[in-house]
């Protein structure tokens, strides 16, 4: 008996270390995504740029996403409602440890940005302008953009395979650019493309039909969506905290087309259908956002803060980004589970040269922004051949450009 017990006592030991090593694994992995994201969150200026920062610390420095699962991200929160930055973060923290270490992912990026627009926005309300941001936004924006045109430029290496990957990320890029269809519309007729190739036509051309009458829903709701009243009356009161949680909750939930069209929306109906803000205090905002990191809709701090202090942009802040974290969360685990179907292999193998094509435009749109003059356009440059040729860690490179920017202000005048 006293043997059989030993026996017992020694199994169960001997599974108890384990279950305690994996927890403590998970507590560490929570740990470690927090910091990676808290650091991303710090300094992910740069708009659609983020995503060049995502690609060379996740997947070149820390090796947390493949090259292929790095584009399927991207081609997944393309697709999808809401702020495609945080979704990233949800995915890349879900691949690293779970749904746990997905919604700390999510979290981490959004503090800093929530805390610096918040900081930004009182020495505002105090001073007025200041103008050490602009500087410092005046070197950063460069590097930002050579990080984002080296990332793309080394997840085209492995998207890029051959005649039809190119035709179809040049044929991605030119949609984009050209026609109505948005960045959620041409993916999903990539990956149509790929099923009617390399799974049957048959559902290849039924799901493309499908897509085209998506975004011709969408279209329509879109153009009216700017007649829907989303508070009071205008010039009434100020709204009260369940009015503006419930405004940018419906906002987060209901917009595609990334951070400008959203934003677009935004001003519409706060400025000049519901008059909470003015549009002058709108722009200001705006600016502010300039030199905030993390995702450009983090303005609704901004007019939450105007609306009701501390609490209102709490409030505000959170009801934007809750529908993207609700999405991700649903749907991560199911994606887990198909990914490996062969008509989902199909439709990505024609999705990730699109990706490609799809943040080429984007880049392009942003040079002219980032690099307006040859002072500014040699920072690009010379970043861009310094990370080409060496891999250097982003942060320093970012710490760098806004010195270079402040700097090169004072010296210019």
């Amino acid at each position: 008996m006293s043997e059989t017990k030993l026996e017992r006592t020694t199994q169960a030991g001997a599974e108890s270390v384990p279950a305690r090593s994996n927890e403590g694994g998970q507590a560490q992995r929570l740990k470690e995504v927090a910091g990676t994201f808290l650091k991303l969150g710090a300094f992910g200026y740069g708009g659609p740029a983020i995503f060049g920062l995502f690609q060379a610390e996740l997947q070149e420095r820390k090796k947390w996403l493949s090259k292929e699962r790095f584009l399927e991200g991207m081609a997944l929160v393309h697709a999808l409602p809401g702020a495609a930055a945080i979704q990233f973060c949800i995915f890349a923290g879900f691949q690293r440890g779970g749904l746990w270490a997905g919604a700390t992912a999510g979290l981490g990026f959004m503090i800093p940005g929530f805390a610096i627009m918040l900081a930004l926005t009182m020495l505002h309300q105090q001073f007025g302008n200041l103008p050490w941001m602009r500087h410092a936004f005046y070197g950063v924006a460069p590097v930002v953009v050579a990080v984002f045109i080296v990332a793309t430029y080394r997840l085209g290496k492995n998207a890029i395979k051959d005649s039809l990957s190119i035709v179809t990320g040049l044929a991605a890029a030119l949609l984009v650019f050209a026609t109505p269809l948005g960045v959620a519309g041409t993916l999903l007729l990539a990956g149509c493309l790929g099923l009617y190739l390399r799974y049957s036509r048959k559902a290849g051309l039924i799901a493309a039909a499908a897509v085209l009458a998506l975004v011709a829903v969408e279209y329509v709701i879109q153009s009216s969506i700017g007649s829907l009243k989303f508070g009071g009356a205008a010039g009434v009161q100020a709204p009260g905290l369940l009015e503006i949680g419930s405004f940018f909750l419906k906002v987060g939930a209901v917009t595609f087309g990334g951070g400008m069209t959203v934003l677009a929306f935004v001003q519409d109906q706060v400025v000049n259908q519901m008059h909470w803000i003015t549009a002058e205090e709108f722009l200001d905002g705006l600016t502010l956002g300039q030199f905030t990191p993390g995702p450009i809709l983090m303005l609704a701090a901004f007019i939450g803060f105007k609306l009701a202090g501390l609490s209102g942009a709490a409030v505000a802040a959170t009801a934007i980004f809750l529908p993207s974290f609700i999405l991700m969360l649903s749907i991560l685990p199911a994606l887990e589970r198909f990914r490996q179907a062969s008509w989902v292999r199909a439709a990505m193998e024609s999705i990730s040269p699109a990706v490609v094509g799809v943040i080429a435009v984007s880049f392009v749109q942003l040079v002219p922004h980032a690099a307006p003059d040859l002072f500014t356009a040699s920072v690009l440059l010379l970043t861009t051949a310094a990370m080409l040729r060496f891999k250097l860690p982003v942060v320093p490179l970012l710490l760098a450009g806004v010195v270079v920017g402040v700097v090169a202000k004072a010296a210019l005048g």
